[in-house]
């Protein structure tokens, strides 16, 4: 039997109390007992990450998202439980859990891998940080309201420099998140291509690319004030002028377990579209 654990949103009760309720029926089935976190702690996450099979979280799509992307480089396939809003990643109603807990928990699924970016920091010559993402790479204007400049390369080629808010180095996964929001295509979940969409750009014909697998990009900030650079917006770090982030492939994907058909996607997608168009009326 697969070894489980349970990771929740720390700031939702229902996700707390939820997953103590299943840890108790999880146990009662005779499996291996599974570890209750929470998924922010993702120092705790890695540990586990070593002991466990699968992980199930319980939150919205961002608490999946955590977790994947910690559990990515060690193999671990997640799930997770949709207690937030309608998602494209979470792939279990927390209704249905008891009569899925068993397929989970004999490895009755199938493991879908997403294509996750690598995103490298640097100041001149010297690379500060480096840092993988499942949904996007955001470089952006911090908290004045004026645009910054940013140069856009592709595989060594500068593209332009850009007056705009922030620029999205996005995967498939991403394409329906911030991507969407500002306007690029949806990709499906399976393509291992990157968008590159420019938020609000300044008399630019430019909006969103489809960048060839294997691409790489490079923003280099051309501003006097401090953007922000976002890893799957997340986590936030302060970029100084003259600062450049080059994104390219992982060589990590991130698991993720479906006990669904596996043209799911495309009915999640008319849903959210239905949805949209339900609450314009």
């Amino acid at each position: 039997m697969n070894r489980i654990a349970l990771l929740f949103h720390p700031h939702k009760d229902r996700a707390r109390e939820l997953a103590s309720v299943w840890q108790r029926e999880i146990l009662a089935r005779g499996a291996p007992e599974p570890i209750v976190s929470s998924a922010w702690d993702e120092d705790q996450v890695e540990q586990l990450c070593h002991r466990v099979d699968l992980i199930l979280t319980l939150g919205g799509d961002g608490t999946l998202l955590r977790a994947a992307r910690v559990g990515a480089p060690y193999g671990v396939v997640a799930i997770g439980a949709k207690l937030g809003h309608v998602g494209f990643l979470s792939g279990l109603r927390p209704e249905a859990f008891s009569q899925n807990i068993d397929r989970l928990l004999n490895g009755e699924y199938w493991i879908e891998e997403r294509t996750m970016i690598r995103a490298r920091w640097q100041r001149g010559d010297q690379a500060l940080q480096t840092y993988d993402a499942i949904n996007d790479i955001v470089v952006s204007r911090g908290k004045l309201a004026r645009v910054i400049r940013l140069e856009a390369s592709i595989d060594g080629q500068v593209l332009q420099q850009f007056a705009l808010d922030g620029a999205i180095v996005a995967t498939a996964t991403g394409s329906t998140a911030y991507s969407l929001a500002a306007g690029g295509p949806i990709l499906a979940p399976s393509v291992r291509t990157m968008l590159l969409t420019l938020i609000s750009p300044y008399l630019s014909p430019v909006r969103s690319l489809v960048l060839p697998e294997g691409a790489q990009v490079r923003l280099q900030v051309d501003s006097p004030h401090t953007p922000i650079l976002t890893i799957d917006g997340q986590n936030d770090y302060e970029l100084e002028d003259g600062d450049s982030v080059e994104c390219e492939t992982s060589p990590h994907r991130a698991r993720f377990a479906r006990l669904e058909a596996k043209t799911y996607f495309y009915r999640t997608l008319v849903n959210r579209l239905r949805e949209r168009d339900d609450g314009l009326e």
